[in-house]
């Protein structure tokens, strides 16, 4: 190791300059995102990573089974890091956008009918309404057992208990199954997905009282967020800011150089709040509860299968 006085010569420093070490993204994103104990952060893009964080006295040396990390002082100074997360979120939408998309391009692409300039316009017109159209419908469905079902396990099961040889599934298709439809049980998948990881956390003793959302989906969808709140029955807040990680970043440097005493100061002082709120419909919740049962049973169903075929 170098000394401070030879650090200082080769980068022109002075000795006592603050140096603030870095982190995990998404641990950053957490703080950023106003994260503190008994508040569960999702950071959801293509996968998610859900944070928390306890107080040594809470955990009491336990150990949580099935998640992805523990680690005193990963996120916030002084407490446990709890981490989690599911392996595809975004990418389950970005898989069966692609999977629609398909005949389509190929179509447009070997069409002798328009230019190659009118055939990016008509491309790009698709991508950009494909959201739109199945949300549109999809938002009208209410949940039920007579509809699709769908495990989220398309990348595999990250939380709880790994396991990245499991698939995914839709199951109760039939000749009158649309895209919407099929939209739709993706959505709650993902939401049930979310749910087993707050499960989890709350069978090995972590208590929960609020969630929120940082990323893209959370303000690019309405349908994905008020589900993931009917499906977990917790109020969610959607982060204001678009770079939830870098302000977190910032409020460990703000900290690091002294404008503040604390990263709880910082938070308090920097924080973006929330652009919007999501609250949970008891009525549909009560529908969730038990369709979540069913997706439980269907999920032991892949993993006994998976296991048989190892």
């Amino acid at each position: 190791w170098l000394p401070f006085s030879d650090w200082s010569r080769r980068l022109g420093l002075k000795e006592n300059v603050v140096v603030a070490g870095g982190a995990i993204d998404c641990h950053m994103g957490a703080v950023g995102a106003g994260i503190g104990e008994y508040t569960l952060v999702r950071v959801m893009g293509t996968s998610t990573c859900d944070v928390m964080v306890s107080s040594r006295e809470d955990m009491n040396k336990r150990r949580i089974n099935g998640i992805c990390g523990q680690v005193d002082g990963s996120v916030f100074p002084g407490m446990i890091g709890l981490e989690a997360g599911q392996a595809a979120y975004g990418d389950v939408f970005a898989w069966f956008f692609s999977l629609l998309a398909f005949p389509l391009k190929t179509v447009i692409q070997n069409s002798t009918l328009i230019s190659e300039k009118e055939k990016v316009k008509v491309w790009e017109e698709y991508k950009r309404g494909i959201f739109g159209v199945l949300t549109e419908r999809a938002e009208k469905m209410e949940p039920s057992p007579v509809n699709a079902l769908a495990v989220d396990w398309f990348n595999g099961r990250r939380t709880p208990d790994a396991n990245l040889f499991l698939k995914g599934a839709i199951s109760g298709l039939t000749l009158g199954t649309d895209a919407p439809t099929i939209f739709r049980a993706l959505v709650e998948a993902t939401a049930y997905g979310s749910r087993a990881i707050v499960e989890r956390f709350r069978e090995e003793g972590v208590r929960i009282d609020r969630v929120i959302a940082v990323g893209g989906i959370a303000k690019k969808s309405p349908l994905v967020m008020q589900v993931l709140s009917d499906v977990l029955n917790v109020p969610i807040g959607v982060c204001r800011t678009d770079q939830a990680c870098a302000l977190g970043a910032a409020m460990f440097a703000a900290t690091a150089a002294g404008r503040y005493s604390s990263i709880e100061m910082a938070q308090k002082k920097m924080s973006s709040g929330f652009v919007t709120e999501y609250t949970s419909c008891s009525a549909r919740a009560a529908v969730y509860d038990t369709l979540y049962g069913s997706y439980q049973r269907l999920g032991r169903v892949i993993q006994k299968e998976s296991f048989s075929h190892l």
